[in-house]
């Protein structure tokens, strides 16, 4: 059904085109059963993801205006810093979407992850970017969805043993 729904969209009937369709389906059908495994934690939908995404969303809207206020003052007054921000999520895949929220923050990007994984390594556009050793909003909020996903991955785990 879903080969004929992709088929129905794209109107495409080469050889080519056909066979990547069967790959991307076989790739969704696949990483769908994959995410239906108790134990797996993947980003499963819920509604503190899409609260997440929203409040993101509004931050780089936010970052968006202070970059533009940057770049368009005539003294050009950037001054770019490295600092390490504490990293206070338990597991990877919490190090990855804290580390990539930074970098689709416009203004900051995520260079590297410390060896104990606690702090990310961080250039920000300008010093008033930056923070210390207090951490930020965003890495509270990240801390909070891992916990949810985390919480809700043994509750799926736990339900599918009984």
């Amino acid at each position: 059904m879903l080969f004929a729904l992709w088929l129905a969209l794209s109107g495409y009937f080469n050889a080519l085109q056909l066979g990547l369709g069967l790959t991307a389906c076989a790739l969704v059908i696949g990483l769908t059963a994959l995410m239906r495994q108790p134990g797996v934690l993947f980003l499963r939908v819920n509604w503190r993801l899409f609260q997440y995404i929203g409040w993101l969303l509004r931050e780089i809207f936010y970052s968006n205006l202070k970059v533009a206020q940057i770049i368009l003052d005539p003294k050009l007054p950037i001054r770019p810093v490295l600092f390490w921000a504490p990293a206070n999520q338990r597991s990877d895949i919490g190090r990855v979407i804290f580390a990539n929220s930074i970098t689709l923050t416009p203004g900051t990007i995520s260079l590297d992850i410390s060896e104990q994984g606690d702090q990310i390594l961080v250039h920000a556009l300008h010093e008033g970017m930056a923070w210390g050793k207090e951490g930020c909003e965003m890495d509270a909020r990240v801390r909070d969805l891992e916990k949810h996903l985390t919480d809700l991955d043994k509750h799926l785990t736990m339900e599918a043993a009984s």
